[in-house]
């Protein structure tokens, strides 16, 4: 299994990284593990025409993209500021989940094709909001987001949600134990996760000359 962790905070020595540290160790099986840090990649966070001009990808950007196409499973952590990713980890979302490489819209209709089919997620959130607040009083936007809208919209699934909070005011402190034991319990049954065995098999960076070329005939 291939698993391609993606550390989103953009300080290093943080809870998250000591979280993701955590999942890396107790994944279970024969694993090959990519991880990268999005504050050590280089690249312009602004899709400047979104979808209508060729901004093409930086050499980090190519390195992410082919490391998420190869993977079978996606680790993804972020701190959670004003209720969703910081700026940067939007940035990369944005640059990266192209159409023709992601997903692929049908032109006689409102479908699209799913073209990151076959890959599962744990998505790992810290957050100074309690969960329970999170869920019953802001309505869990992010979660419903990445499911439906970002991560899912592109055939990713499943998808866990491990919303780990309040940090603030020593709750890091007395809950690391209970959330490390639940990361580990995460991270040994990534294995096991019934994934959508129709995936794509022209490789990503193939689809995604295509799609440009098909976007400039």
């Amino acid at each position: 299994m291939n698993v391609l962790i993606i550390d989103g905070h953009p300080d290093e020595g943080r809870l998250l990284g000591a979280l993701l540290d955590h999942y890396e160790k107790t994944l279970a099986g024969a694993v090959s593990v990519t991880r990268l840090a999005v504050r050590d990649l280089s690249f312009d966070p602004v899709l400047h025409r979104g979808y209508a001009g060729d901004q093409p990808w930086e050499p980090d950007l190519e390195r992410v993209a082919e490391a998420l196409d190869a993977c079978d499973h996606l680790v993804f952590g972020f701190p959670l500021w004003w209720g969703a990713e910081p700026a940067a980890v939007k940035g990369l979302l944005d640059r990266l989940l192209l159409p023709g490489f992601t997903f692929r819209y049908h032109r006689e209709d409102l479908l699209w094709d799913r073209l990151l089919t076959g890959r599962s997620a744990d998505v790992i959130i810290t957050m100074d909001t309690p969960p329970w607040y999170l869920r019953w009083v802001y309505g869990d936007p992010v979660t419903r987001r990445l499911k439906y809208q970002v991560l899912g919209f592109c055939g990713i699934r499943p998808l866990r949600f491990f919303k780990l909070g309040a940090t603030r005011r020593g709750g890091a402190a007395r809950k690391l134990d209970h959330w490390m034991r639940e990361i580990g319990r995460a991270a040994a049954s990534a294995g096991g996760l019934k994934r959508d065995s129709r995936r794509n098999i022209l490789p990503g960076r193939e689809r995604f000359a295509e799609a440009i070329r098909e976007r400039q005939s």
